[in-house]
């Protein structure tokens, strides 16, 4: 069998292009509207050298992948998906936009773009060994690290006798090595001397460093070398805006002249209607902290975007719904037969009534009213139970066929039910835990919940061959979650909770033959 995985739509409100501060922080603010959003990462962020981050209110002296660690749990905590992999093109679409992933096709009504900027480095030798650690280019990130130190700033471009005065602040052991072909005003350089920082023209071509490897200086062109316990560059920045080449998206040239840039209206938005903006992408200058608000900034702005157009429509959508109706509106997606776990579990059981929860096409509907259960199926598709409504039509069996989602308040009224089954739902998060909260609600005094879903493998968050898996399981309701709720709510007993070989005859895939499965029961009252 191929280890390639088959390509896969998926829809939602908003699709997020980069996966860090910027991004993170737009895809927060959406999902806390109740959008559905889907972040895709490629997990290459440009701070990934730097072993910490400074100057963030709160964080200050953290890793990177501390912030981006907690920013990912925390929108997974609200139901937002992040997909580990690479976006190769952005395409306008009749009704948004499509965003290719390897083999994954998502179909947003907007994009947000925080793709960031790369650092282009100096030509010398050696440079990138020591890049984000003892070469530096940012004073706010790592000035006061070095200060006091014997530090060496190698000014290739003109912009770079900006960030110098504070360097000459910060240590009195400055020397500042003029590229010989860059065109310097005298007086420029005669104030860094007159403040006591040493100034010399030369072309530095080699990073030194002693046994250890750790940096000690760098060689010049006519064969000269410069003592240093840091080196300062000035980096070229290139905005990674590859994605949206389809779009025809425009690039200014920043007045710094370190880089260009993406122009945004003040919300955010781009020249492409729908096509949003956030982070270094807009300005290269900006620091974790303002890349982070400025991203939490346009996430408002897509919101209010998406709600006018839905008030001027009339339609109230569910973030979950569309995704599903799409899935059930072509060809049949499962084969029709019941759950395999569900057959072992309930055959010989007393029919009662029985709550199936994301019934999809009804193959667990359909066995479990063939033998006297008095079923209501429920699904957030509309598209599915039209399906199931009409095989139980055909097949002259009463079930009754509820659009409900499940993170709805009261998403199943005040009735209560003998079984509540859901297998293999896909029930996004919320900070509250909504869902969970209604399914146990919805069983009855002395009844069951049976509830079966995929095992963990692998991280979400890896991605191989160009290949991205379709689904972040993280974002989903999950079983663990589920049982520590049975646990910790009085009248109840988990019955069951494991691991278990998905039964013979059930259809299985190579990354899910084996199943979480829980059953619990609620005391008589």
């Amino acid at each position: 069998m191929s280890d390639r995985p088959s390509p896969t739509t998926r829809h939602c409100d908003v699709a997020v292009v980069g996966g860090s501060a910027a991004g993170l922080a737009a895809a927060l603010q959406i999902q806390r509207q109740s959008r559905s959003v889907i972040v895709i990462d490629s997990g290459e962020p440009r701070n990934a050298p730097a072993a910490h981050m400074h100057a963030y209110l709160g964080y200050d002296g953290a890793a990177p992948t501390d912030l981006t660690g907690t920013g990912l749990e925390e929108v997974r905590r609200y139901g937002g998906e992040i997909l580990a992999g690479r976006v190769t093109a952005v395409r306008r679409e009749p009704d948004g936009f499509s965003v290719e992933a390897g083999n994954v096709t998502i179909r947003a009504r907007r994009v947000v773009a925080a793709t960031g900027v790369g650092d282009e480095l100096p030509d010398i030798e050696g440079i990138a060994d020591h890049w984000g650690d003892a070469v530096i280019h940012c004073p706010f990130c790592h000035g006061y690290e070095v200060r006091d130190r014997r530090l060496v700033q190698i000014v290739t471009q003109p912009i770079g006798l900006h960030p110098a005065q504070l360097f000459a602040h910060l240590s009195a052991d400055l020397t500042l090595v003029v590229h010989p072909d860059l065109d310097v005003q005298p007086d420029e350089l005669a104030a860094f001397e007159r403040s006591g920082a040493t100034v010399t023209r030369g072309a530095a071509v080699r990073i030194l460093q002693d046994e250890a490897g750790t940096l000690t200086g760098i060689e010049l062109s006519d064969g000269g070398a410069l003592d240093a316990d840091a080196v300062v560059v000035t980096t070229k920045m290139q905005p990674r805006v590859e994605p949206f080449s389809a779009l025809g998206l425009a690039l200014e040239a920043h007045p710094s002249g370190v880089a260009d840039f993406v122009p945004t209206e003040q919300t955010g938005e781009t020249a492409i209607g729908g096509l949003y903006a956030a982070g270094n992408l807009t300005d290269p200058s900006l620091q974790v902290l303002a890349a982070a608000a400025g991203g939490s900034h346009v996430g408002a702005m897509v919101t209010f975007d998406l709600a006018a157009e839905d008030l001027a429509s009339g339609a109230q959508p569910s973030a979950n719904e569309t995704e599903w109706d799409a899935r059930y509106s072509g060809d049949e997606v499962w084969s029709g037969a019941p759950n395999g776990t569900l057959v072992e579990e309930i055959e010989g059981d007393v029919p009662g009534r029985v709550l199936d929860v994301g019934a999809g096409e009804g193959g667990d509907a359909l066995w479990l009213a063939e033998r006297g259960w008095d079923v209501t199926a429920t699904d957030v598709a509309d598209s599915g139970l039209r399906r199931l409504a009409a095989k139980a039509d055909a097949e002259g069996l009463a079930i009754r066929c509820v659009v409900a989602d499940a993170n709805a308040l009261r998403a199943y009224g005040d009735d209560t039910y003998d079984l509540v089954s859901l297998f293999y739902c896909s029930i996004p998060r919320t900070g509250d835990e909504r869902a969970v909260d209604s399914l146990l609600a919805a069983v009855a005094p002395g009844g069951t919940l049976l509830m079966v879903g995929h095992a963990p493998h692998a991280p979400e968050t890896d991605h191989h061959d160009g290949h991205t898996r379709p689904w972040d399981r993280a974002s989903f309701v999950d079983i663990d979650s589920v049982a520590a709720a049975v646990s910790s709510t009085p009248g109840w007993t988990v019955v069951t909770h494991e691991l278990r070989d998905r039964p013979p005859g059930s259809s299985t895939h190579h990354h899910h033959d084996t199943d979480v499965v829980l059953r619990a029961r609620r005391g008589e009252d």
